[in-house]
C-alpha cells in the first residue's frame, strides 16, 4: 500500500514518529507521501524523506489555509524544494471556502501560481478542494491540457463534482471520511464510479480517523497503520479483494508520483 496523503510533519508525530512508521510499514504499507502544506512544512516534508529514505517522499507547496504568506519569496522557496529528488509533487494546493483562512482572492492568486509551478516543472499536482468547486473546477480546467497528473485529494463533494473532476481526466483520493456514516456515506455509492485506474487512497493522518474501526483506538490521532482498514473498506464498496485494491492503487500511485 502507498499513503498519498500522511502530514507526518504534524507536531503529534514528534515524539514517537519513528514508531508510527514502522508500525504502518509491518501493517502493509510501502511507502509514504507526506504533505507540504506551506514552506517550513513542505521543508519539514523533504527532510524526513530523506531521513526515511527507502519509504518516504514529499510535496510541496501551500495549503489554501496559508495563501496570504504565497509571493516572490515563497514561490522561489517552493521552486528550491521542487528540484530536489525526493519531492515527488506540487502542493498541497487548491481552494477552501469551507473555512476561509485565506480571502479568496488570495487563495486563487496561490491556485494559479501552483499550477504555473507544476508546468514549468512538468510535475504532478496534489489539490485539496473544499466548498470550493465553482471556482476551483474553472481554474483547473483552463491549466488541464498543460499539466500532467492531477489528484484531487481526500475527495469528499457530490456527483457533479466527481463527474467534472473526472472529465478532467483527475485521479481521486479516497480516505476515512468514506468511513463516516455521519458525513461520508454519500461517498459509499459514489466511490464505485471511479475507475479503477484513477483511485488513489490515502489517510491524511493525523486528521480523519475512520469511525468504524473495531477496537475504536485510545486516541484520536489518525495514523497510517489504518491504511489497510481503508483499503478494505472501499474494496468492500466495490466488489473487490482487499488484496485487488491495494494492488491496483499501489500501481496508480507509482504511475501517479513517478516512484
Amino acid at each position: 500500500m502507498i499513503d498519498i496523503g500522511a502530514n507526518l510533519t504534524h507536531d503529534s508525530f514528534d515524539k514517537d514518529r519513528d514508531e508510527v512508521i514502522k508500525q504502518a510499514r509491518t501493517a502493509g504499507v510501502e511507502s509514504f507521501i507526506i504533505t507540504g502544506s506551506d514552506v517550513s512544512c513542505s521543508e519539514k516534508a523533504m527532510q524526513l524523506a530523506h531521513q526515511y529514505e527507502d519509504c518516504c517522499y514529499a510535496t510541496a507547496g501551500i495549503h489554501p489555509h496559508h495563501a496570504s504568506e504565497f509571493n516572490g519569496e515563497t514561490e522561489a522557496q517552493l521552486q528550491t524544494l521542487l528540484n530536489n529528488n525526493k519531492v515527488v509533487a506540487v502542493g498541497e494546493t487548491g481552494l477552501d471556502y469551507f473555512r476561509d483562512f485565506s480571502p479568496r482572492p488570495a487563495q486563487i492568486f496561490s491556485f494559479e501560481q501552483h499550477i504555473q509551478l507544476a508546468i514549468d516543472n512538468e510535475m504532478p499536482m496534489f489539490l485539496h478542494q473544499r466548498e470550493a468547486h465553482v471556482d476551483f473546477q474553472p481554474i483547473l480546467k483552463e491549466h488541464r491540457d498543460k499539466l500532467n497528473h492531477v489528484v484531487v485529494h481526500c475527495f469528499t463533494d457530490n456527483e457533479k463534482a466527481l463527474f467534472d473532476y473526472l472529465d478532467l481526466d483527475c485521479y481521486i483520493g479516497i480516505t476515512g471520511w468514506i468511513c463516516d456514516e455521519r458525513r461520508g456515506s454519500h461517498l459509499l455509492d459514489l466511490v464505485k464510479n471511479i475507475p479503477l485506474s484513477r483511485l488513489l487512497i490515502e489517510t491524511d493522518s493525523p486528521y480523519l480517523m475512520p469511525r468504524n474501526l473495531d477496537p475504536k483506538p485510545k486516541t484520536r490521532r489518525n495514523e497510517p497503520k489504518y491504511l489497510p482498514h481503508i483499503a478494505d473498506f472501499i474494496a468492500q464498496q466495490v466488489g473487490l479483494s482487499s488484496d485487488e485494491l491495494i494492488t491496483i492503487t499501489a500501481e496508480n500511485s507509482k504511475t501517479f508520483f513517478n516512484i
